[in-house]
Order: structure tokens, then C-alpha cells, then sequence
């Protein structure tokens, strides 16, 4: 197994920027282990008849969450795939900002808008176990794997799912608003494992990346109870076009960025 890792890594450099550690985490994945349990106890091991052909498909440049299914976000392990946005570390930020708000208390309602897999709220549930929450999205495809993640991680009394179009409908406020909206422009090049793989429809969002913030900017007032807060991911160069979209709406605005430095999130409050 030592030897067969070290081959995948070499050819997976091709195709990857981290091909050491998808190289394991595939491997592991064949092995129906963890990477921590492949990397303690079976490295030694035959290598199991099915990892050439997961190398393969890395190297077509399928995601490793694909692949495997799932993808770890904050504290919690996500199911993920084909038509669901992979949850990426960056937005762990915005469970941070949410954290550091309400470091003196708990949000009693959480939504969040464009919830994909589930990534965000069930992150900030599992956070919370007092608190409960609403996730919205625009797919089915993604409503189905919220409600899957949300029966795995014993989360389903707390957390609801509707099909929507951002809070169209939606009557209520909360403690706290999350969302990671579509922020890619329309003619922006993509790694071609985002690109060719990954829905289209939770990248891209109009020529300048902003269209769905010019709808969201609207309806966040409404959303945020006295003393919450919105946490809003956004691109590394949209800081100034989102804040101010927002501050024209009355809201106040500051930024967070992200372990990288990177701008990342905007941290909303009425």
C-alpha cells in the first residue's frame, strides 16, 4: 500500500493540488476505513482491488468528494454529490463570525439561505443543540441531501428544508441569517474539476458575480431579529460591490477574512 500511494500521488500531481492526500483519501475509501486508521494501521496492507479505477476518475478530474460521497465541514461529515455544491474549509468562516457574535449567548433560529447540501446550518446546529433552524434552496437535487444529512447527524427535529427562491415567502426573522450564494462570474476560468462537475447553478451568478446579493441585499432586513446577525460569503475582490449593496439597504456591514487572509465573509447587522 506504501508503494501504490506514492505511484497515485506521483500521477495525481497532474490533476490535483493536494495529490498526496486525496491519493489517501481514496485509498481509504477502498478500504472502507478512515485516512486517520489508513495512516495508523494498514498501510502495510494489500492494496484493495478497487482503488485504481478511483484513481482513475481523479484523474478525469471527479472530485474526491464525489467520489467518496462525503466531505467533512466544521465538526460534522456532509453527504455530498453530483448536483450539490462540495463544502470548501473557506466557509467555515462565516460559522466563526457566528460564533465570535454570539459568544455570550445562543441563536434560537437559524436560516439558512441557499443551503445546498445542508453545509451551514447543520454545522451551526450541531454547534447549538438548543437551536433550530430553516434551509432554503432553489434545487431539489440539494433539498434531497439536507434532508439525508440531516437524519444522519440526528439533526432532523431541529433543522427544516424547503425548496425556494432565496426568502421569497419567508415571513419570519432569525437570530441568525447564513449564506453562501453564487458568486462566480459569468466569463471567470474554474479549476475543470469545479467547472466540469460541480452545478453551474450554485457557481455563476450573472456577468459580474452579484446578481444574487442585488436580491438578497433586499430581504436581510426584514430577516434579522434585534440583536442577530447575517454571515454572507463572498468572493476575495467583492467586499466594497456587496457591502455596499447592503449599506444601502440600512444595514451595517464589517468584514472577516478567511485562515488565508482573504476577504470571505461580510457579518451583517440591522
Amino acid at each position: 500500500m506504501r508503494a501504490s500511494l506514492a505511484e497515485a500521488t506521483h500521477r495525481l500531481a497532474a490533476a490535483s493540488d493536494t495529490p498526496r492526500l486525496d491519493a489517501e483519501l481514496l485509498m481509504a475509501h477502498a478500504l472502507g476505513t478512515t485516512r486517520e486508521q489508513l495512516l495508523l494501521r494498514h498501510l502495510d496492507d494489500p492494496v484493495p482491488a478497487a482503488f485504481a479505477a478511483l484513481i482513475e476518475r481523479r484523474l478525469a478530474h471527479e472530485p474526491v468528494a464525489y467520489i467518496t460521497g462525503t466531505r467533512d465541514f466544521w465538526t460534522i461529515s456532509l453527504a455530498v454529490g453530483p448536483g450539490v455544491l462540495i463544502p470548501r474549509p473557506d466557509s467555515e468562516t462565516l460559522i466563526e463570525a457566528a460564533i465570535e457574535h454570539f459568544a455570550d449567548g445562543v441563536p434560537a433560529t437559524i436560516f439558512d439561505l441557499g443551503t445546498g447540501p445542508g453545509t451551514l446550518l447543520l454545522a451551526a446546529l450541531a454547534h447549538w443543540p438548543d437551536a433550530r433552524g430553516l434551509g432554503v434552496d432553489a434545487s431539489a437535487e440539494a433539498i434531497d441531501y439536507a434532508l439525508r444529512n440531516a437524519q444522519l447527524l440526528d439533526l432532523a427535529d431541529r433543522a427544516s428544508f424547503r425548496i425556494g427562491d432565496w426568502a421569497a415567502g419567508i415571513d419570519r426573522q432569525f437570530d441568525l441569517i447564513l449564506c453562501n450564494p453564487p458568486y462566480i462570474g459569468a466569463g471567470e476560468a474554474l479549476p475543470a474539476d469545479v467547472r466540469d462537475h460541480e452545478p453551474g447553478a450554485a457557481l455563476f451568478a450573472g456577468a459580474d458575480g452579484l446578481d444574487d446579493y442585488r436580491v438578497i441585499a433586499t430581504q436581510l432586513s426584514r430577516l434579522i431579529t434585534p440583536g442577530g446577525m447575517a454571515a454572507i460569503e463572498i468572493g476575495a475582490a467583492q467586499a466594497e460591490a456587496v457591502s455596499a449593496l447592503l449599506v444601502a439597504q440600512g444595514l451595517h456591514v464589517t468584514l472577516r477574512r478567511d485562515l488565508a487572509g482573504r476577504d470571505r465573509c461580510l457579518v451583517v447587522t440591522p
